[in-house]
């Protein structure tokens, strides 16, 4: 079981064309000035069966699914087997790990999931790094790993700007996207 902060089932700003965007609950990294820190701790959010989510995904005619959260890679034997079943639907995945890549070579059972992405984001945020300029990343030390030929790294949408997305959800306003846009919007609500 996968344990599920939030779902987005139809988004532009967590990665290429329409994504299934999955925040997963829970990360011990905790980064000073993550828009989600809300998902820090393990518990938390709902209980997913990883193949119905792929099911549910799939349904929804998106080009893929996108792990995010929390930290995905802290619940990797869930979060890899919704990576495969969202793949075996024709899906592609893309994940955003605080971890880099190297890290995750030492991680047990990480492969799983690596070999289940087509692009992997990977790098702790740093606030002080912010960087607008890329789309899909937060700051200038992540970098985005292309793991199968699925996507072009010369794909003019990997060199747009930040987006943001701004959702009425049972009477919550939900925001998505580009990661410093979020505590101002915090800050002006209160």
């Amino acid at each position: 079981m996968l344990r599920v902060a939030r779902v987005v089932e139809r988004t532009e700003s967590e990665g290429p064309g329409q994504r299934f965007a999955v925040w997963v609950q829970g990360c011990s990294l905790r980064c000073a000035g993550c828009c989600n820190a809300e998902m820090f701790p393990a518990r938390g959010g709902a209980m997913e069966d990883p193949q119905k989510l792929a099911e549910r995904a799939s349904a929804c005619g998106v080009d893929g699914v996108t792990l995010l959260g929390g930290e995905p890679f802290e619940q990797v034997d869930a979060c890899a087997a919704f990576a495969r079943e969202a793949r075996a639907r024709g899906l592609s995945v893309m994940t955003f790990t605080g971890f880099t890549i190297e890290e995750l070579a030492e991680r047990e059972g990480a492969r799983a999931l690596i070999d289940a992405c087509d692009l992997l984001v990977d790098g702790r945020f740093v606030r002080e790094e912010l960087d607008a300029s890329r789309r899909w990343i937060g700051s200038k030390n992540q970098r985005m790993h292309f793991l199968t030929a699925r996507y072009d790294r010369e794909d003019p949408r990997f060199r747009e700007r930040q987006t943001a997305e701004i959702r009425f959800s049972r009477g919550e306003i939900v925001m998505n996207g580009w990661p410093s846009l979020v505590p101002q919007v915090r800050r002006s609500a209160r």
